[in-house]
């Protein structure tokens, strides 16, 4: 079974999850350092290849209002260097709000030794685990738009099949084309 990959896109780190192509949920993978955009793409490139993955989303960092700004500008642009690179198919999905709502899934940072403030490493370690929760949700809300609209799509054609059988199986004047 063939997979898809999420990316979240930040200056630091790319978060990486993975799902089902067949809906399942999508799954926090791991977590980027951002370098050269080859040595980004040879990595996504390895991570989908152990995957079994064969198409990549990527958060699209719009403004609230909808409108795009230079981050995802910069995010366009990065996949436009990456996809000849990688061999995946690439979709861009918004992504507003999946850095907090990633936040609010994984509750506040640990507290550092003795209660003190968190060290470099805990930071770290902590923003690593939010972008690759990021990714997920950005993947899942991908996987849920795919699944409404091909329940779209059948509902339609589950309609069009009744009308047929209600009209006796015989096409409409508007179903016909006029050739003269």
């Amino acid at each position: 079974m063939r997979r898809i990959l999420g990316a979240d896109l930040g200056e630091r780190r790319i978060g990486l999850a993975v799902a089902d192509h067949d809906g399942g949920r999508a799954m926090a993978l791991l977590t980027l350092r951002r370098s050269t955009p080859a040595q980004e793409a040879a990595a996504i490139a390895r991570v989908a290849m152990e995957q079994e993955a064969d198409e990549l989303v990527v958060g699209l960092p719009l403004h609230a209002s909808g409108a795009a700004g230079t981050q995802a500008e910069i995010t366009r642009d990065w996949v436009a260097a990456l996809e000849p690179l990688v061999g995946l198919t690439i979709a861009l999905r918004d992504e507003r709000l999946s850095s907090h709502l990633a936040e609010e899934r994984l509750g506040p940072m640990k507290r550092g030794r003795s209660g003190g403030p968190p060290s470099k490493t805990q930071r770290d370690a902590y923003r690593g685990r939010v972008d690759r929760e990021a990714a997920a949700i950005i993947l899942q809300d991908e996987l849920d738009a795919r699944a409404a609209t091909q329940a779209t799509q059948a509902t339609q054609a589950t309609q069009a099949s009744q009308a047929s059988k209600a009209n006796g199986g015989t096409r409409t004047d508007d179903d016909m084309e006029t050739t003269r």
